[in-house]
């Protein structure tokens, strides 16, 4: 698995690419919930956070996380919070979400962290 340099985070996101991170899971009495969260740019230049709750619905041959149920049937995008740069988008996914500036990786990669999770369930 490689993970984004601060650098390379922080070059990506100001190109417009999306970041993403695995934040853990919670295990419930009869199912498990799945946290990521994302960080986008915004038409408009902002810095979304999406903090993103799913059932775990996969396996090792569906990783498919983008098409799990979300738990807030409310909030099917998940949690989003907009911020005017970089760095406040990045601070605020550290101290409300427990985010690392070393564990992001790039779009599409959440799915490589998930199996990785599934792994060591095992």
């Amino acid at each position: 698995m490689k993970y984004l340099m601060t650098d390379q985070l922080k070059t990506n996101l100001s190109l417009g690419r999306t970041v993403e991170q695995w934040i853990g899971h919670e295990r419930k009495t009869n199912y498990t919930v799945l946290q990521w969260l994302i960080i986008e740019k915004e038409n408009n230049g902002e810095y979304s956070v999406v903090f993103k709750e799913c059932f775990d619905e996969g396996a090792e041959n569906f990783l498919d996380i983008y098409e799990f149920s979300a738990l807030d049937p409310d909030e099917p995008y998940g949690m989003i919070t907009t911020f005017g740069t970089i760095a406040d988008a990045i601070e605020f996914s550290e101290s409300e979400y427990g985010a690392s500036k070393d564990k992001f990786v790039n779009s599409e990669m959440i799915q490589e962290e998930y199996l990785a999770y599934l792994k060591g369930q095992k």
